[in-house]
């Protein structure tokens, strides 16, 4: 069973950073695209960041692109999310999520398995 578990989350000023963590478990995640999703109150969840099996791929939302990195140490079976320049807009409940079938890289397959962790950014 696969368990994926964040955190990292909290509060913090605009303008601030974070970095959430993603820990894996239940099976090998070497060769799987993992990710982050975003679900902010009253909006429908949206994809923020995915990162290749190797850590050499990776793309974002226009909306997070040249202030959220995404990274992974397949050693420790953790991704990260580091987010800078954060802005109100940012906060939202953040998913880590993970593709089924090895050596893909698009988003439109990740699934989520974990609870969340919540951001939240004031001005």
């Amino acid at each position: 069973q696969v368990q994926l578990v964040e955190s990292g989350g909290g509060l913090v000023q605009a303008g601030g950073s974070l970095s959430l963590s993603c820990a894996a478990s239940g099976r090998t995640f070497d060769r799987y695209s993992m990710g982050w999703f975003r679900q902010a109150p009253g909006k429908e969840r949206e994809f923020v960041a995915i990162c290749s099996w190797t850590g050499d791929r990776t793309d974002y939302a226009d909306s997070v692109k040249g202030r959220f990195t995404i990274s992974r140490d397949n050693t420790r079976d953790m991704l990260t999310l580091q987010m800078n320049s954060l802005k109100p807009e940012d906060t939202a409940v953040y998913y880590c999520a993970v593709d089924s079938i090895a050596l893909r890289f698009d988003y439109i397959y990740l699934e989520i398995w974990g609870q969340g962790t919540p951001v939240t950014v004031y001005s």
